[in-house]
């Protein structure tokens, strides 16, 4: 009984760092307007003369996602080190996602549902599983949540004013 709790408490934790982490480059627009708002390519292109990741992914979204993620992690039963690499791992995996796109063909905050969610989830749930007592199921099942989390609360957020678009 105490491993079937002990396994939801670890997928909750890792949920909320995950939404924690993904959605401070959000607030920080909101919180800060265009101060700040460098991009990570500084408006580089690739060999195929598309943006490498695009305006929308700063440098003030990866700095605030990473501090949020490490000063909240303790309250997640993690050490601020750790938090900060989760933090960082998930805006990795946002870049991936968003260089992926670019190459594809779709435009900036264009919507692909799978790549928007699988990378930024899986990649610091993979590599940080034994620091958030994660096994194969409870990867999964974090992923599929934090999938379904995003679908759930995007049209609220957009509605709240917090997004730009309703998804």
């Amino acid at each position: 009984m105490e491993n079937i709790l002990t396994c939801g408490q670890c997928i909750f934790d890792s949920l909320m760092l995950l939404i924690i982490a993904n959605g401070m480059p959000i607030l920080s627009r909101d919180i800060f307007g265009a101060h700040g708002s460098w991009p990570v390519d500084f408006g580089c292109t690739f060999f195929d003369k598309k943006p490498l990741f695009g305006y929308s992914k700063t440098w003030r979204g990866i700095i605030m996602s990473v501090l949020a993620t490490s000063l909240i992690a303790p309250f997640f039963a993690l050490n601020y080190i750790n938090g900060a690499l989760l933090g960082l791992l998930v805006m990795f995996g946002d870049l991936i996602a968003s260089f992926t796109k670019r190459r594809l063909g779709y435009i900036e905050s264009s919507r692909f549902r799978v790549l928007d969610t699988l990378p930024e989830s899986l990649l610091p749930l993979i590599l940080l599983r034994e620091t958030l007592a994660l096994g194969f199921i409870e990867i999964i099942a974090t992923v599929v949540l934090f999938f379904a989390f995003e679908i759930l609360l995007s049209p609220l957020l957009f509605r709240l004013h917090i997004r730009k678009r309703p998804y």
